[in-house]
């Protein structure tokens, strides 16, 4: 498998997530599983049924997320220098050529991704037009409107 890039954020993230699921989460569904087969016959029993596919999507997500963590490649990039390009972790500003609108993204991990927070993916079209570039440089974007335009006003490396 390829390497995951992820902030120390996000990895932090996905941890809790994995033992909210563990210490909690799993043992609730396994009580729920062993209520549901007191009542009786387990074909008939939409309890029961209703247990094993919560279970069923709770193991699937505890693998999701050992997966994900095993081949993460935490960047933080305060501990890089900073020389202006946009990377991974980066958070930048950029001025929408068109609106004059200024808007200020920080690129992350597809499981960190929060576009209500400013947080893009870095597989998102946004993110892959603005890798490698530096401030000044002015970047067409492909957006569902059109090619929209946006100028690099700042990268800051927080």
């Amino acid at each position: 498998m390829q390497s995951i890039p992820m902030t120390a954020k996000g990895a932090d993230m996905l941890r809790k997530e994995l033992n909210e699921l563990k210490s909690v989460k799993r043992p609730q569904i396994i009580q729920a599983i062993a209520e549901a087969r007191e009542h009786g016959d387990l074909k008939e029993n939409a309890e029961y049924h209703a247990a094993r596919e919560q279970q069923g999507f709770c193991e699937g997500r505890i693998q999701d997320i050992e997966a994900k963590l095993s081949n993460a490649q935490i960047i933080d990039v305060t501990k890089l220098p900073n020389n202006g390009k946009v990377i991974f972790g980066t958070t930048v500003t950029l001025l929408n050529l068109e609106t004059d609108e200024e808007t200020t993204y920080r690129v992350v991990g597809d499981d960190e991704a929060d576009l209500k927070q400013n947080m893009i993916s870095v597989n998102s079209p946004i993110a892959r037009g603005l890798i490698g570039k530096e401030v000044d440089d002015v970047v067409p974007i492909n957006t569902p409107a059109g090619v929209v335009e946006y100028e690099i006003v700042d990268v800051k490396y927080v």
